[in-house]
């Protein structure tokens, strides 16, 4: 992990991309321009933003940085779930650090792991005290320190307009 102070302006000069994607009114250029941003510090190996359907207990994938494990248009179902009353129920951040900490709480911990991922950042998406989705942040790294909690709160607050978009067009 770098230091914060040597990547402090760094994630900033990318948010004039992520202004111009919002306006766009592209989802998935926003989510890009998003990931983008935040892995100028996060150094994430893997971003997906998932849409909740809370009828159905299951989120379906919106954009992904790595399509060729997890494709767009992938669903998983979360009822049930630890996580899902954690993450989607109580609208609380997820922090998984480790291997053991991924597998007891992601069906696909076999995959996470062969990609070398071993810490994850989950942001649950609220707008309208309504769950959209949550933006998931992986990795390489075990270790998530505080600040690396709140880049990751921060790239949820700007992907949210992408959920808004989308959750409008249902």
């Amino acid at each position: 992990m770098p230091d914060i102070m040597e990547t402090r302006c760094t994630p900033l000069d990318a948010i004039s991309d992520v202004a111009l994607a919002c306006a766009s009114g592209n989802p998935q250029a926003l989510f890009a321009a998003v990931d983008d941003c935040v892995g100028r510090v996060l150094r994430q190996a893997l971003c997906t933003v998932n849409r909740y359907d809370a009828r159905n207990e299951r989120l379906t994938r919106l954009y992904s940085s790595d399509p060729s494990s997890y494709p767009v248009g992938g669903s998983k179902e979360k009822a049930g779930t630890a996580w899902g009353r954690h993450v989607l129920h109580e609208r609380r951040l997820f922090v998984g650090e480790g291997v053991e900490a991924i597998r007891e709480s992601f069906d696909d911990h076999a995959t996470i792991q062969a990609l070398g991922l071993r810490s994850v950042i989950n942001v649950p998406i609220v707008a309208h005290d309504t769950c959209l989705g949550t933006l998931n942040l992986l990795m390489q790294t075990e270790a998530v320190d505080a600040s690396m909690v709140q880049w990751a709160q921060l790239a949820g607050l700007l992907a949210t307009p992408g959920f808004l978009s989308v959750s409008s067009d249902r």
